[in-house]
């Protein structure tokens, strides 16, 4: 019986997730990163060989725990955080860690890359975006104004998933999801924009060929094999990007079926048969995994860290039910306190590095629970704020709506969700659903499957569905909500 390996190269770990040829979920195993450093200020750093230490480990761990041999494993295929550049030199050395997803240093160089191309409407008709700091260019440019020996050294530039690739194949290839992500990428054509990397004096040599998300990209190399038990000649697929990879991993393949993610930030996602692009790029608009189509999704920064970060500060050593017993003892609106979810600035709706967070609203009877409420509520209110964008897009409202990351193990927070939402939030089986997705494309592209279609059909199994109970009692708190952010703008210094 062959079976089909996923990899995600998360913040946090390396995940690996093993499913056989019937779509069955055979096991999975994580190995930790160690957290990214903040070298200046906005600054989101880590080391790339951490990510190959810990894929190796997680490859191990799972081939061990399930018994599968790296004779059965019949195709890989990866998925990982978005957006972050590698830099390697002519012998494919790393010239300096990884600038992550959430690195919001280079701000000044996204006006740098509109003023280039002509102009904010000139870049969306290019990429189908706006330019965000945690993008792969600005932070590109960045290096290049601020680290020219680095930069001057540099002959490719990857993603971190596909840095994992490299190690694994000695191939350079990038799948064309996450190079939606790079902001260089003409969202059309699904392959490298020459205006662009013209506008920005870029050297076209500096990126790896595109590939859709089931192409074969290369194979296991032996040196690999002998690093991680894998078979040498394994075929390794393209891929997607960590939410392109989890929008096939939760079914939303097809139009009308959207995603949900609550993990350290927080995505709307929906599919589309034809790019669909939100006014002035507001919302990111990317390929598909999943050859033919595209997505669109919103981003918030913190969406789960939030909570992580309210557990720490207000409740070390608190366990997360525990907090979120008290949470449900508070009424719908927290009781007037209200939570603005902007730790690490803000993406999408607001585009704004410099974005704070903060606590509204608090009167002497508020307790421990009441933040909590608060915090849950503002997630939501945040995601809330991004299903207003896709609808902008264009984008048909959702038939169904799949949650996943660790608002899904929370009925309370769930219950939030859909009632914020609106909508019935269907919980898939496996939790891990990018890895998931990243071993369903392999499954594909090794001829396993005949569509992507056809592998979630065989995947994807609903273990719970959470129906909206009373939409109207959070009318006022997030009206009150969408006031906010606007009202308390360019309060705090930038550069604090």
């Amino acid at each position: 019986m062959p079976f089909f390996l996923g990899l995600d190269t998360s913040t946090t770990a390396t995940k690996a997730v093993l499913v056989d040829d019937a779509g069955r979920f055979v096991g999975e195993a994580a190995t930790a990163h160690a957290a990214p450093a903040s070298p200046v200020p906005f600054g989101s750093e880590q080391d790339p060989a951490d990510w190959w230490r810990a894929t190796r480990a997680s490859i191990r761990d799972v081939l061990d725990e399930t018994g599968v041999t790296g004779d059965d494993v019949a195709g890989v295929g990866l998925t990982g955080q978005m957006h972050g550049l590698v830099m390697l030199d002519e012998a494919g050395h790393v010239l300096r860690p990884a600038l992550l997803w959430n690195d919001g240093r280079a701000y000044a160089e996204c006006d740098t890359i509109r003023e280039a191309v002509g102009g904010l409407d000139r870049l969306v008709e290019l990429t189908g975006n706006d330019a965000f700091a945690g993008f792969t260019a600005p932070k590109l440019l960045w290096v290049r104004a601020h680290e020219p020996e680095t930069f001057g050294k540099t002959a490719r530039i990857l993603l971190p998933k596909d840095y994992v690739r490299l190690c694994l194949t000695g191939e350079y290839a990038m799948d064309r999801a996450g190079g939606g992500g790079t902001l260089l990428l003409d969202l059309e054509s699904r392959d490298w924009s020459g205006a662009l990397l013209d506008a920005l004096d870029l050297d076209p040599s500096l990126l790896p060929p595109t590939f859709e998300g089931t192409a074969v990209t290369g194979q296991v190399s032996a040196e690999a094999a002998e690093a991680t038990g894998l078979k040498a000649g394994t075929p390794v697929v393209g891929g997607g990007g960590d939410q392109a990879a989890q929008g096939v991993g939760v079914g939303a393949v097809e139009p009308g079926t959207w995603a949900v993610t609550v993990g350290t930030s927080g995505v709307v996602f929906a599919s589309s048969a034809e790019p669909r692009v939100a006014p002035g790029g507001k919302a990111h608009a990317f390929p598909h995994a999943v050859p033919g189509l595209w997505h669109v999704m919103g981003v918030m920064l913190a969406a789960g860290d939030s909570l992580a970060w309210h557990r720490d500060t207000v409740a070390p050593g608190v366990s997360f039910d525990d907090l979120t017993a008290e949470a449900a003892d508070v009424p719908p609106g927290a009781d007037g306190v209200a939570f603005l979810p902007y730790l690490s600035g803000e993406r999408t709706p607001h585009a704004d590095v410099h974005a704070r967070g903060g606590f509204l609203g608090l009167r002497r009877p508020h307790g421990r629970g009441h933040l909590t409420r608060a915090v849950l509520e503002g997630v939501a209110f945040g995601l809330k704020d991004n299903f207003g964008l896709l609808v902008e897009a264009g984008v048909p409202a959702p038939e169904r709506v799949r949650l996943s990351g660790g608002a899904a193990k929370s009925p309370l927070w769930s219950q939030i969700l859909a009632d914020v939402l609106d909508a019935s939030l269907e919980v898939p089986a496996v939790g891990e659903a990018a890895a998931l997705g990243a071993a369903l494309l392999a499954g594909v592209g090794t001829g396993a499957w005949a569509s992507a279609e056809a592998a979630t059909s065989a995947a994807v199994r609903i273990t719970k569905t959470t129906e909206p109970r009373d939409a109207a009692a959070y009318d006022e708190a997030y009206a009150r909500f969408r006031r906010l952010y606007p009202a308390l703008q360019g309060l705090w210094d930038p550069q604090a």
